[in-house]
């Protein structure tokens, strides 16, 4: 049998154009551990270089470490015991080639601050803060949002892959 429904994805549904058309993506869920970090991160460096962003490459370090450091902060600062941590990777082609690197956790009440709302400071950073630095310093753009239908929150970034 034969459903007349078409795809969400084809074209006759959309009522504009979609930059996530043609996209690649990659989603997994993951143990709120440091081994489930750590199987996240190797996972996105294997997924780029099937995808022709090679090993060893600028754009390829440069995911591979903002992605290591969302999945390392879901971790430790997102970890409800019995509960998973999801990555979203999505590579896009047109008309800039970028990476969004999504890292959704259940812990809703402990949210990052917002871009440029940092500190600056190791005194005003205590004993953390420094992977979001490194994210702002590294991705194009970075941002988290409340999970939709679900506690918590996801912790996103954009990088370029020119």
């Amino acid at each position: 049998m034969k459903s007349n429904n078409l795809s969400p994805t084809d074209p006759a549904q959309l009522g504009c154009p979609s930059p996530y058309l043609g996209c690649r993506v990659f989603a997994l869920r993951f143990t709120s551990t440091p081994r489930g970090a750590r199987l996240a991160r190797r996972l996105v460096g294997v997924r780029l270089d099937e995808w022709g962003v090679p090993y060893g490459t600028g754009p390829h370090e440069t995911v591979v470490l903002v992605a290591a450091e969302l999945a390392a902060n879901a971790v430790r600062h997102g970890h409800v015991p019995g509960r998973d941590f999801r990555l979203v990777l999505r590579v896009t082609g047109a008309p800039r080639p970028i990476a969004r690197i999504e890292v959704s956790d259940t812990r809703a009440e402990r949210v990052p601050p917002r871009p440029g709302k940092l500190p600056g400071t190791s005194a005003e950073l205590g004993d953390g803060g420094r992977g979001l630095l490194l994210i702002e310093a590294l991705a194009e753009r970075w941002g988290w949002c409340p999970r939709l239908g679900a506690p918590g929150k996801t912790v996103w970034a954009e990088c370029l892959l020119t």
